[in-house]
């Protein structure tokens, strides 16, 4: 079959783009063209992909969603599809994969009321509605079990067209025979010493993520700890904002923010802890990623991986709502707890070994090439 995937933009170090790709791969292994309509696109192109840049451009996002939509769609009325998979909200898609929280239930409970009369609001609310109303058809590949409800609750979506998927994490973030050589090596090259300790926050999107939350955290550990304690983040985001803040907070020299990389099994065997705060989060694979190399977490509930941490007994989950005095009690108590953090990091490695936290591709794939249900 020819399959068309829709996302707005890929880059290499967000967690939807990886998924996108990995889906897209484990179609193609089956036999099947892919063929990618993209705003932009950044890092290799994997072999036998057509990748179609949009030349669409506008002032405001839902501008230029409208633009995107409607060019994908004119495209493929000149060169059909079997099947068109979208990784955002749009009009026209056969299946979604629904990396987003439901914006309908966000804009209703988190923002204003006058929200509600923006332009905004009304594109990214008719574009979700687009996906999920009950007369679509679109099939939805749901990677959080949380947010099925909402979208239930909020357009009246049949169960019988959600998907849940289980993860998908790549094999080479496991843990390999040789993890306590890799973390010598790596705390050896950015100078940690043995009674160091390192916090590392992974993913694209900082605000959303929760990044400043980790910087006051940071900053109320008691100066001892503080004094052993460094943060590294790393993801594909504007580090400006931050930057400000943690100069403000006296922390210049204990944080550093890194562009997104495609060595972060390094970071996750190197560090002690990860941390993760986020605001609202869909997912959150970089938690997994922590949990399979033994990496201890700290996260907010959340995130709809967050369960895997608590099933898996691997760190701390902190409840909503969030209270930023409760989590800098928890980085504290975790940085102070080398026994604690030895256990969350056996726990972690055990449900690794026993979970199906790999399978998501085929899983995807397979709902896409059955088609609808």
């Amino acid at each position: 079959m020819q399959l068309a995937f829709c996302l707005y933009k890929y880059f290499p170090f967000g967690g939807l783009q990886r998924d996108f790709l990995r889906i897209a791969l484990a179609c193609q292994a089956r036999g099947h063209a892919i063929r990618v309509y993209t705003l932009g696109w950044h890092g290799e192109i994997p072999a036998g992909f057509e990748v179609l840049r949009v030349p669409v451009r506008a002032i405001t996002n839902p501008r230029r969603n409208e633009k995107f939509t409607a060019w994908v769609q004119q495209d493929l009325a000149r060169r059909p599809a079997d099947r068109v998979v979208g990784f955002n909200k749009m009009p026209g898609l056969d299946v979604y994969y629904a990396a987003d929280p439901c914006f309908e239930d966000k804009a209703r409970t988190l923002r204003n009321p006058l929200y509600r009369i923006s332009g905004r609001y009304r594109h990214f609310s008719a574009y979700e509605r687009a996906v999920f109303a009950p007369e679509v058809h679109t099939e939805i590949l749901l990677i959080s079990a949380a947010q099925q409800p909402l979208f239930m609750t909020h357009y009246g979506t049949p169960a019988r067209r959600f998907h849940l998927l289980p993860p998908g994490i790549a094999p080479d973030r496991r843990a390999p025979p040789d993890a306590a050589q890799i973390r010598a090596a790596f705390r050896r090259e950015f100078s940690l010493g043995e009674d160091d300790l390192l916090v590392v926050q992974i993913g694209s999107g900082f605000k959303t993520k929760g990044l400043d939350r980790s910087l006051r955290a940071l900053a109320a550990l008691p100066e001892m700890l503080k004094g052993r304690t460094r943060l590294i983040a790393i993801g594909q985001d504007d580090p400006k904002p931050f930057l400000v803040q943690l100069h403000t907070l006296g922390l210049g020299d204990r944080v550093r923010i890194l562009g997104g990389r495609d060595d972060i099994p390094r970071f996750l065997l190197g560090a002690d802890l990860m941390i993760h705060p986020a605001y609202h989060e869909a997912g959150g694979i970089v938690l997994l990623e922590a949990l399979v190399a033994g990496l201890p977490v700290l996260t907010t509930s959340v995130c709809g991986f967050a369960h895997h941490i608590e099933d898996a007994d691997c760190g701390i989950v902190l409840p909503e709502p969030f209270e930023q005095a409760a989590c800098d009690q928890a980085l504290s108590r975790m940085l102070a707890d080398l026994p604690a953090r030895r256990r969350w990091s056996e726990n972690g490695l055990a449900f690794a070994a026993s979970a199906d936290l790999y399978s998501l591709p085929e899983r995807a794939a397979d709902v896409i090439l059955r088609g609808r249900g």
